[in-house]
């Protein structure tokens, strides 16, 4: 009768963790090359709030990229459910999004080496001081 108890226990704990729940596809999904887009600039923009912008005193900027996709966060809310469920979509999502970040960091920080090198050309020398 306990290992029939235990059985049964274990069972139903299998059950449980497994889910055979299928989600519909929403009506206004966002598409996947459009969403790689929408992510790049969200997590843009949560890196630019530690950045002091003289210009502008603004530090929520998603409102700018729900705007600059005709978007709201609710349709951007579903179709990330809907992608986040269907975990092979979005892994590819999220690949994309960190090559195209990795190229952005990469072409950020060759600008600043020709910067710096510009300014360190620039620069009096010691000799030209005295």
């Amino acid at each position: 009768m306990k290992q029939l108890l235990t059985l049964f226990s274990i069972l139903i704990f299998l059950s449980c963790c497994t889910s055979n729940t299928i989600y519909k596809k929403p009506k206004d999904l966002i598409s996947q090359e459009q969403m790689v887009d929408l992510i790049i600039d969200m997590q843009l923009a949560v890196g630019a709030k530690s950045v002091k912008n003289k210009y502008e005193k603004r530090s929520n900027y998603m409102p700018l990229i729900y705007e600059k996709y005709s978007i709201d966060s609710a349709r951007f809310a579903r179709s990330n459910f809907y992608y986040s469920t269907r975990i092979d979509d979005y892994t590819k999502i999220l690949e994309a999004v960190s090559v195209r970040l990795d190229t952005l960091k990469k072409k950020h920080e060759d600008l600043l080496r020709v910067n710096d090198s510009i300014k360190k050309a620039n620069r009096p020398k010691m000799s030209d001081e005295l």
